[in-house]
């Protein structure tokens, strides 16, 4: 069985959190090698890579996509995504490079599979402050294009921080109430999703559930929860896909996020590398 490998996720976080660093609009040549990186790893596993570039205050920003075609012959597919930019100050370990490793590791073991539904990944710029939610944002831009083109998207999954996994108690918080109905240890990965994408959601949290034993939560809820929008899956909402996001919860758990201290050595690379297995499982299962 096709398996991800623990030591390829860390090279991947690595090679962007630690060599290349800080990533973002104030950091153009750090930004645009992460992107050299991703395209280059993507054309060594035989994928055709498209850059798709928009002008944002007249300075070229650029998301990258690959796309498995499927065997269904309804176009339809599912899309994957993660952004490679950190938020300013910050060299961006697991926000987001473990995002974009984890994209990486899933692209790799599906390049050479013949899914009966096609599969796209996209590596989105500009997710961080000072874009976030606005229309220059990397998935703002993505997806208002696919609206305008009548993109068959399935739905959307967003992969945003997901490296960080602690087995003691009080290592989880969340916001106000929703700590009287979920577990107070970090040790698990969750899928968050609005009211409309609960069907979606659910039926990948099905799938994952059949393929892994890696614990999971799962939360629809309104876009005003503080953190269920954070994220490019919120783009997609915007224009009327389905989509959620994958996350470990972010600032909930981990104690460096958005910090200049989020660096590679701060991840748990072994349940990182076992939750993404289940992630792969759970796309091939979707995928047919």
């Amino acid at each position: 069985m096709a398996e991800i490998s623990e030591e390829r996720l860390r090279t991947h976080v690595y090679k962007l959190a630690g060599e290349i660093g800080q990533r973002n609009i104030f950091h153009p040549q750090a930004l645009d090698a992460a992107a050299q990186y991703i395209a280059g790893e993507w054309r060594n596993q035989g994928y055709e890579v498209r850059p798709l570039v928009y002008l944002d205050r007249g300075v070229e920003r650029t998301n990258l996509e690959v796309t498995l075609e499927g065997k269904n012959r309804s176009r339809e597919y599912i899309l994957v995504g993660a952004h490679y930019d950190s938020v300013i100050g910050s060299p961006g370990a697991n926000d987001n490079g473990s995002g974009i490793a984890a994209l990486l590791e899933l692209s790799r073991l599906f390049s050479e599979a013949k899914p009966n539904i096609g599969l796209r990944f996209v590596a989105f710029v500009n997710e961080e402050p000072p874009f976030f939610y606005g229309d220059d944002m990397g998935s703002m831009v993505y997806a208002k294009a696919a609206k305008r083109r009548r993109e068959p998207i399935r739905f959307m999954i967003a992969l945003e921080t997901i490296a960080c996994y602690k087995d003691n108690p009080g290592s989880q918080t969340y916001p106000p109430m929703l700590k009287y109905f979920y577990p107070d240890t970090g040790n698990f990965i969750a899928f968050v999703s609005n009211l409309r994408s609960r069907s979606a959601m659910l039926e990948s949290a099905q799938a994952f559930c059949a393929s892994t034993d890696f614990p999971l939560e799962t939360i629809a809820a309104p876009d005003i929860v503080p953190g269920v929008a954070w994220s490019d899956h919120s783009s997609f909402w915007r224009h009327g896909y389905k989509a959620f996001m994958v996350t470990d919860t972010a600032l909930y758990r981990y104690p460096h996020y958005h910090m200049p201290d989020d660096t590679p050595d701060q991840l748990d690379y072994e349940p990182f590398a076992r939750m993404t297995q289940g992630l792969f499982l759970m796309l091939a299962s979707l995928t047919g």
